[in-house]
């Protein structure tokens, strides 16, 4: 059984559409469960199941953005589940909150993708599903099954689509380089050649504020493409992107799989020089429908795969790359 949380229900939708068209599910009854989110003038709010979840392995879909309020509606779904019977609750989160703080950058903070993945196991889960996690040593924070997709293959597929002729593949920091030398390595796996590195060095002086951006790399007359896994305010992208077209880039796109997109990220992108970004759909921007600039692409299909591959108990390695 599937259901779904405020802040996911779109993408669940077509999950549930992708799962319907799964030969292997035929004999089941997949459908969008009815879950019911009641909510007090206080602003506490209690979810109910408004129908039989008994026996059932439940699938819950709720990335936690915003943070708090998600992220508790989720855990209270989970607890709901688990109190009314449930066999299995799975929990699939396309974007995970608090990825970000994966270890103490300084003294005296806290590491918040720890506990979140503490409490979402203490609250009854028994089976994460996630993507593209900030940090990959994320998954060891969990002590049930993390199933950790990646949007890569979908950005591949945009590459390769584009054609570009002196393709360079380029991260926004330091800390992306392993993401850049996987994406030119599949390429060059696909059956292509390995395009160049190119690696921005910021200086941050403040949280979401960037000081200067260093390139490294040979920039001249090359069609960059930048990877990363979240854009927040895009202020990183975007001075990037400024920096690689005065040094004589061809043109400059982006593949970013979380669309935080805090204000004023879309501003700062359309005024910028990046020519493209592409995004996923783990976090819902309706609004960017018809934007001349943002491109989202789904994940839908490749969660109603796995989701279906785990409950059918087939191997799942074969999704992660081709």
């Amino acid at each position: 059984m599937v259901f779904s949380c405020s802040a996911s229900l779109a993408f669940a939708e077509k999950v549930v559409e992708h799962l319907k068209g799964i030969e292997e599910l035929s004999d089941e009854d997949i459908h969008l469960g009815k879950l019911d989110i009641v909510r007090f003038k206080d602003n506490e709010f209690q979810p109910y199941f408004l129908e039989s979840v008994r026996g059932a392995t439940v699938y819950l879909i709720q990335s936690t953005i915003a943070p708090a309020d998600n992220l508790m509606e989720l855990l209270l779904c989970i607890d709901a589940a688990k109190r009314a019977s449930a066999s299995k609750v799975i929990v699939v989160t396309p974007y995970f909150g608090w990825a970000r703080q994966d270890r103490k950058d300084k003294p005296r903070t806290s590491i918040g993708a720890k506990l979140v993945a503490d409490l979402l196991t203490t609250a009854g889960a028994e089976r994460v599903m996630t993507c593209d996690l900030h940090a990959d040593q994320i998954q060891g924070f969990f002590d049930i099954p993390v199933d950790h997709l990646m949007a890569s293959n979908l950005f591949l597929d945009v590459i390769q689509g584009l054609k570009l002729k002196n393709l360079a593949i380029a991260s926004p920091d330091i800390g992306g380089s392993k993401r850049a030398n996987f994406y030119a390595s599949r390429l060059k796996k696909r059956g292509g050649t390995e395009p160049p590195i190119i690696i921005c060095h910021k200086t941050r002086p403040r949280q979401n504020q960037i000081g200067s951006i260093k390139v490294i790399g040979d920039v001249e007359g090359a069609d960059v493409v930048i990877v990363d896994d979240i854009i927040d305010t895009a202020g990183t992208l975007c001075k990037a992107a400024d920096e690689l077209k005065r040094m004589g880039a061809s043109s400059v796109r982006a593949c970013c799989t979380h669309a935080v997109l805090s204000d004023p990220a879309v501003q700062n992108i359309h005024e910028s020089e990046i020519d493209e970004v592409y995004v996923t759909d783990t976090i819902a921007h309706p609004e960017l429908e018809n934007d001349p600039k943002i491109r989202v692409l789904s994940m839908t299909e490749l969660f109603a795969r796995m989701m279906a591959k785990v409950f059918l108990y087939e191997p799942i390695s074969d999704e992660f790359f081709n």
